[in-house]
């Protein structure tokens, strides 16, 4: 059901390695299909747009017109739901927004003695493009954390992207998108929709950065394009990792495994734990747990293919691993997380104790779900209102200032053999 390993195992570290091995767009089949989608974006705009969207997602739409939410419809969606979805979702919306507010840079600049100002300024995206996945896969949590971080950081236009197959469009997506703050919605999908914010068409505008979740062609719609425009990441399979020493209920573990592996099949889940009854027991629990849950074929696919309880020497060494493998989520499920956490150097997301389940930061906490996958927290952070903003240098060299950095810059030119640079530089000296 589920792979049992220990570190103490000689072939541990290949079965670790095969067990964490991704690579969300190396199929070439895609990558063919997405460039030829891309391609015919550019060349023919809104048609192609509506062709691709009559063809994938079974629509059938005339013109851009069709495809296109107006906020009066955004707004209608809000004002429709129950008051226990209302209260939930705007109560998720505060708490999101509260968190990202303590994000916002600002501008900073520092004068010399001589009078030499230097700084930065920070200035917001004027274009955003969020695309949220839509049809089985309709996430309104996707949309506060994507779009709440780029309305605090300033930008001034949010245009989202959601799929309808079969005109099914999700109440409490649109809901979502009313709270936060969308300024356009268009029900397109797949790689056509990456292709469309990035080159722009007749009806959706270029945007300066692409931002959400999708399938793997639009993972890999997102790497083409990057360039042309920004992107947040290319996002891997949803990972959990829970150390854990032996004290929480296994039904608690089990389930926390369970709410990254229903995602799709290729989720993993990971246990890292000293206590090798303990690990029995979680086992068992997923045993007894799995034939209640709704998702069960996608969860055993998934425990079966990617996942594993991993028997360490000592909470140390569950550390290093976990740090060897730079968790999406990682739940510190122990007496004194934060004993622990001076260790911890890998993670996009760490949740710490007993009682800090990893969904509860999936839509409600405050910080950002959207979170680096794969390994790539060893270099990324999660999503946030600086991935909205964007920083310029500011020089301004006083005429005193000009004499002592002319000098130098002059000096360092001639070793670079740039004539030109060396007299600019020279010319502002007294």
């Amino acid at each position: 059901m589920i792979t049992k390993l220990s570190s103490k195992q000689s072939d541990f570290k290949d079965n670790l390695s095969k067990l964490l091995a991704w690579e969300s767009v190396s199929n070439a089949n895609v990558a063919k299909t997405v460039d030829d989608i891309i391609a015919n974006i550019r060349s023919h705009g809104d048609k192609a747009l509506v062709d691709y969207t009559n063809q994938f997602d079974r629509m059938n739409a005339h013109d851009m017109s069709e495809l296109t939410i107006k906020l009066s419809a955004l707004k209608e969606a809000f004002d429709t739901l129950g008051d226990k979805e209302k209260t939930a979702l705007k109560t998720a919306a505060d708490r999101v927004h509260s968190y990202h507010q303590k994000q916002k840079q600002e501008t900073w600049t520092y004068t010399e003695d001589d009078g030499t100002m230097l700084g930065q300024k920070i200035t917001p995206l004027d274009r955003v493009g969020l695309y949220v996945p839509g049809g089985k896969a309709a996430y309104p949590s996707s949309v506060l954390m994507n779009a709440i971080p780029a309305k605090v950081a300033g930008v001034e236009e949010l245009i989202m992207v959601v799929p309808t197959p079969d005109s099914i469009t999700n109440q409490l997506v649109l809901a979502a998108a009313y709270i936060s703050g969308v300024d356009t919605v268009f029900t397109v999908g797949g790689a056509q929709a990456v292709a469309a914010l990035a080159y722009g068409t007749q009806t959706i505008p270029k945007v300066d950065k692409i931002v959400g979740p999708g399938n793997i062609y639009v993972a890999t719609a997102k790497r083409v394009v990057f360039g042309q425009v920004g992107i947040d990441m290319i996002a891997g399979p949803s990972e959990i990792l829970i150390i854990c020493d032996g004290k929480t209920n296994p039904d608690w573990i089990a389930m926390d495994l369970f709410s990254q592996a229903e995602h799709d099949e290729d989720a993993q889940s990971i246990l890292l734990c000293p206590d090798a009854d303990f690990i029995d027991q979680v086992e068992a629990s997923i045993a007894k747990l799995l034939p209640t849950m709704e998702r069960k074929e996608i969860i055993a696919t998934a425990l079966k293919d990617r996942g594993a309880l991993i028997l360490t020497k000592d909470m140390d060494e569950a550390v290093a691993l976990s740090n060897q493998i730079a968790p999406e989520h990682l739940e510190l499920s122990v007496e004194d997380p934060q004993a622990m956490l001076d260790g911890i150097k890998h993670a996009g997301a760490i949740f710490m104790g007993r009682h800090t389940c990893e969904s509860l930061g999936d839509y409600c906490a405050g910080p950002n779900h959207v979170l680096p996958t794969s390994g790539t927290a060893r270099f990324s952070s999660p999503l946030g209102v600086y991935d909205f903003q964007k920083k310029s240098s500011l020089i301004m060299v006083s005429d005193e200032g000009a004499n002592v950095l002319g000098e130098i810059a002059a000096t360092l030119a001639d070793g670079e053999g740039l004539q030109a640079h060396a007299q600019s530089a020279r010319y502002r000296i007294k």
